[in-house]
């Protein structure tokens, strides 16, 4: 944990950062080949893929369905239940944004006619660990836009198998169908189709490095919700902010991964020397300590600063991935943050409630790129038609201007298409 003072300490420490869209050459030398291997050879190269990757052998990779919907009472009532509560939340979130979108009429003799996707593949993180909370997060924004038919891929545990809260998740999600495939072989397979895996027209949900290079990998041939690196989280606080608050989402940051970023701003120095003696004798009692240590010691930063407007400055020039806000104004700070994927207002707001409950989906950029990205939601499952209406009237007022570029432009053809239009009107 590194405590700095100053605004431009502050910034210069916030510059470093892990950034999965630069790549890396040696991982993307190795996920070239497996995607190469999955193109040529198809459910053999998966099969080998996922002995050699995920250490179970596999014949098959869909799960039937049956399968999928006896999940729900494997598990036990209290998780189904809070399944269900964060599914609803999530559910009647991405259908009210769904139906305030509609076509379009536009004044200038045209529409915007909106469709969703036919076929989406979402990837959710397994293996060693599971993640329920991250098939409802991609599934049902998919589904709430009308994506036909929604497919998971997701790793084998040690035993082969998918655990069951993952397909507990898929079933109250209305995923269509689930493959027990991992790794960049499985974004391979979703996007190009194999045997058995059906191509998909777009690919989302997090992963590691090589999952993230495989989606920029095959991007063009899909298309991909966005690299999502590291989690991270940064707190702007001031003097009125509860210590323990902060720390505890600092922590839950941290535990995500080695590389996660948690960083407080605080114009007070009190508050700032409060949450570091709390992280320092809460971190060692963490379950997940070794992740908490070396996240909080290389990435865990707490700067003090002048003012809020440098905090605000500083959490503009970070473009964070979580944002929370522990002001006594946290509402009007709120209005000068112009980048962050996910803002929670006053300390109440742990950053738990929108991984889980809150309804909006988890999937948020990172990396700094919440400065030209956004969450995952409808629109990352529709796509736009834009339709255009020609009248005489149209003709005869904007003929004479289309045909005078075409033709400035050398294409006569163009310019005769429209003179033709002009003699018809």
């Amino acid at each position: 944990m590194r405590l700095v003072t100053g605004f431009n300490a502050a910034r210069e420490l916030l510059e470093r950062r892990v950034n999965v869209s630069t790549g890396n050459a040696g991982v993307e030398q190795s996920v070239r080949a497996v995607i190469d291997d999955v193109i040529r050879e198809g459910d053999a190269a998966l099969k080998r893929l996922t002995a050699r990757f995920d250490r179970v052998e596999l014949q098959t990779f869909e799960v039937p369905g049956e399968h999928i919907k006896a999940a729900m009472s494997a598990i036990s009532p209290e998780l189904l239940a809070a399944l269900k509560t964060a599914a609803g939340r999530i559910g009647s979130y991405h259908q009210d944004q769904r139906q305030a979108i509609s076509a379009m009429q536009l004044a200038m003799d045209g529409r915007q006619i909106f469709r969703p996707l036919e076929r989406v593949g979402v990837y959710a993180p397994g293996g060693k660990a599971y993640y329920p909370s991250t098939v409802l997060m991609t599934a049902i924004p998919a589904k709430a836009a009308g994506v036909a038919e929604v497919i998971l891929a997701t790793p084998p545990g040690p035993d082969g198998k998918i655990p069951a809260p993952t397909l507990a998740a898929a079933a109250i999600s209305g995923v269509d169908r689930v493959f027990s495939i991992g790794g960049a072989q499985a974004i391979a397979a979703l996007a190009y189709g194999t045997e058995s895996v059906p191509k998909v027209d777009k690919i989302c949900g997090p992963g590691n490095i090589y999952v993230m290079t495989a989606k920029r990998l095959v991007y063009g041939a899909v298309g991909i919700d966005g690299l999502q690196g590291p989690s991270e989280v940064l707190i702007i606080a001031d003097e009125t902010a509860n210590p323990d608050f902060i720390a505890s989402d600092m922590l839950a940051q941290a535990e995500h991964d080695p590389l996660a970023q948690s960083v407080l701003v605080t114009t007070s120095k009190p508050v700032a020397d409060k949450v570091i003696a709390i992280l320092q004798a809460k971190s060692e009692g963490s379950a997940r300590r070794q992740a908490v240590a070396e996240s909080l010691g290389d990435w865990g930063i707490v700067a003090v600063v002048d003012n809020l407007d440098q905090a605000i400055e500083l959490a503009n020039l970070y473009a964070p991935e979580h944002l929370l806000v522990f002001t006594a104004d946290a509402d009007a700070d709120l209005k000068k943050i112009k980048n962050a994927g996910c803002a929670f207002i006053g300390e109440k707001a742990s950053v738990a409630f929108g991984d889980y409950v809150a309804g909006p989906s988890h999937a948020l950029p990172t990396g700094g790129t919440a400065r030209f990205a956004s969450p995952l939601n409808v629109l990352d499952f529709l796509k736009i038609t834009d339709a255009v209406r020609v009248d005489d009237t149209m003709v005869n007022s904007l003929g004479a201007a289309a045909a005078a570029i075409a033709e400035a432009e050398g294409l006569s053809a163009h310019r005769d298409a429209v003179r033709l239009r002009m003699e018809a009107a």
